[in-house]
């Protein structure tokens, strides 16, 4: 044995024993064990240094492009976001896999990196938005127009601070910075003037129509829900602090997001494909205010992430404090926090509301329209708990439905209206009426009339059948 545990030593005096001999083997295999079992650092790993300087090559060169360019809307394109997104994001995932999030040495830079994704991607979103707003055919768009430029600006100028922080860091972890950089030539913007000719057609108009029903709806539904939340108006600071992260966070943002996702997909498998859009003025506006939405929930998701990530919490060791408040310095918390109510959750319920009479002009155009002829509610008639169960029903499938009691139309998504008409049936002693408008609503209210309207003959509530199950939520 010729390691450093050999028998040959003397260090113990005890060779010349069988102890002894038996002490320097237990001892051989003791530190052999402790040895194999000893993590690498990754300061000392030269694969990881090796690593680090081709993964942050790409990455800082987007960084110095970012500090030494102009900055002008036509300088920070969505070529170039997307660049700093893919790099960052590689970099970021090489950095996590080595543990840099538990080590004092490159926890900075981590996070820098990290900051640089994520201002990155809402800066993507807003560019979009910029970009795509002639193309939306809003109404009433000039503040939020005006609105999106001061938040790109503010993106920006975050963006290039951390930036500068970024190189600064890479400096001092003695990561070689790159010899050469981009060129204003590197990021062009994608738009063009020669759009290409629309030559797809389908005139499956039955089909279109089913679809465009099912989008509508579920764009009304989704406002209905956002509007709940009250982002009506501006907040102050202290106010937008009681709501985020308690009120409302990321989490939540990204459950309207996949409910919104879903709609543009739809529409855009279904209706876009068809060219039906092309042809109807309205639905080309509808597929603008949830496209609009779509990505101000996509913005605002990502900047509640940050802020809740990366600037809301940062633990209470020292070197999440000193790195927090690094990061504060670049990127104010306040104003994040502004940008995500005051424009991202503004605007969103905005829009939402916007669309709704659009929506649901569209709907009742294009939906399956019938009648039903129903008894009354026994004993007790239209007062309020079967007024509101027929009410609910209509609501939940947005399109018109009337209450007819003789020549005389109630609305019958409205429970005063609906209680109106009680008072007529009463009065006049009528024993049935007739319901006409969106067929699916129909079809509910013939089962809750099966049943009495939710009700037995002394006015207590019975158990509602499986096809009514929304009318419990």
């Amino acid at each position: 044995m010729n390691g450093r545990c050999s028998v040959e030593g003397n260090r113990c005096g005890k060779q010349n024993s069988a102890y002894g001999l038996l002490w320097h083997i237990t001892l051989y295999f003791k530190e052999c064990v402790l040895t194999m079992q000893k993590p690498k650092t990754v300061q000392g790993n030269g694969d990881f240094a090796d690593k680090i300087q081709v993964f942050s090559e790409e990455f800082l060169k987007c960084c110095i492009y970012v500090c030494e360019t102009q900055a002008t809307r036509e300088t920070f394109t969505k070529k170039l976001y997307a660049k700093m997104v893919s790099s960052s994001k590689l970099l970021e995932d090489l950095l996590d896999f080595h543990g840099a999030k538990n080590n004092s040495r490159w926890y900075y830079y981590r996070e820098l990196v990290s900051s640089v994704r994520n201002l990155s991607e809402s800066s993507y979103s807003q560019k979009h938005i910029s970009k795509r707003l002639p193309f939306y055919d809003l109404a009433h768009a000039e503040g939020f127009e005006e609105s999106g430029y001061a938040t790109h600006k503010f993106l920006i100028s975050s963006l290039r601070e951390i930036c500068r922080n970024t190189i600064k860091e890479a400096r001092l972890l003695k990561i070689r910075l790159p010899e050469d950089g981009f060129l204003w030539e590197d990021f062009p913007g994608i738009a063009t003037e020669t759009p290409l000719e629309f030559d797809i057609d389908d005139e499956n108009q039955e089909e279109e129509k089913k679809n465009i029903v099912k989008i509508t709806t579920e764009f009304l539904m989704v406002a209905k829900k956002f509007e709940r939340l009250g982002f009506y108006e501006p907040y102050s600071l202290d106010q937008i602090k009681a709501i985020v992260p308690f009120s409302f966070n990321e989490q939540e943002a990204r459950r309207f997001e996949m409910d919104v996702h879903s709609l543009q997909s739809s529409f855009d498998t279904y209706v876009n494909r068809s060219g039906l859009k092309f042809r109807d003025i309205k639905l080309k506006r509808l597929r603008g205010y949830i496209s609009v939405v779509l990505h101000l929930l996509e913005l605002t998701r990502r900047l509640l992430h940050y802020y809740e990530r990366h600037l809301y919490e940062v633990g209470y060791k020292d070197i999440y404090k000193k790195v927090g408040e690094e990061l504060a310095g670049a990127v104010s918390p306040e104003h994040i926090l502004d940008r995500i109510v005051n424009y991202g959750l503004y605007y969103i319920y905005y829009f939402l509301l916007q669309g709704q009479d659009l929506a649901q002009e569209v709907l009742n155009r294009n939906m399956e329209q019938g009648s039903i002829e129903v008894g009354i509610p026994q004993k007790l008639g239209f007062h309020s708990r079967p007024s509101m169960l027929v009410a609910k029903i209509v609501q939940h499938y947005g399109g018109q439905v009337e209450l007819c009691v003789d020549s005389d139309r109630f609305d019958a998504s409205s429970v005063l209206d609906i209680q109106w008409a009680g008072g007529k049936v009463q009065k006049e002693d009528i024993k049935d009426v007739v319901f006409k408008g969106d067929i699916r609503a129909l079809r509910d209210i013939q089962i809750l009339a099966g049943i009495n309207y939710g009700e037995n003959f002394m006015g207590k509530g019975i158990p509602l059948p499986k096809e009514l199950f929304y009318l419990k939520q």
